[in-house]
């Protein structure tokens, strides 16, 4: 390998739409995950089951928007591998995006699937964290709020999307933290499918 890896950060906040977009096509979002470590496209194929030549179109594209690098090189018997690296192990989408059309479109597909797996882990990570800094008695102020919905059809789950976006962006927007303010908490916001005990969807 002729460079090191760069260190990559635990949460970066998306800058684009198009970062967006390239986030929520599962393959991508699985992609990244592996790319914790600097990997090939070689090696990725062979983590993931695909061929490599479909897996560097994703790559490019990736690295396009800005969320994968170049982190080195290495030879492989008569081939140079290029060696690809996530720039963060979680991602945020801004509400400043506005939730276009395609947007909301790309949130509705399975792709979000891999998405509320990230963000499961995020969340453990970050209790984890916040029970090892707080004091043996000291009270950490959280919340969690669950809801069971009845969505039956598409057209009742589109209407909902539209109002759940809605109420999200106005609440956001009404304490949405400014950089350098005191007091900051994150709030991540899942609806999915519920299971029976079975496994399947009811």
């Amino acid at each position: 390998m002729k460079n090191g890896p760069e260190p990559i950060v635990d949460v970066y906040r998306l800058e684009t739409p198009e970062q967006a977009l390239a986030l929520l096509n599962p393959m991508r979002a699985l992609m990244l995950q592996l790319l914790a470590e600097p990997s090939s496209a070689s090696e990725l194929g062979r983590q993931m089951g695909e061929a490599p030549q479909k897996l560097n179109y994703h790559l490019k594209i990736l690295e396009k928007v800005a969320l994968i690098r170049r982190s080195g090189t290495r030879q492989v018997k008569n081939l140079i591998e290029v060696l690809y690296q996530a720039i963060a192990r979680s991602y945020v989408i801004p509400d400043s995006f506005g939730w276009s059309e395609d947007l909301t479109k790309r949130m509705k597909d399975q792709g979000t699937l891999r998405q509320l797996v990230n963000a499961a882990e995020q969340i453990r990570i970050d209790a984890l964290r916040l029970m090892e800094a707080s004091d043996d008695n000291a009270e950490v102020p959280s919340a969690v709020l669950e809801a069971h919905l009845s969505l039956p059809d598409a057209l009742t789950r589109e209407r909902f999307l539209a109002d759940y976006a809605a109420a999200v962006r106005a609440v956001v927007k009404k304490y949405e933290a400014k950089d350098g303010a005191e007091g900051g908490f994150k709030a991540i916001l899942a609806v999915y499918p519920q299971l029976d005990q079975g496994g399947s969807k009811p």
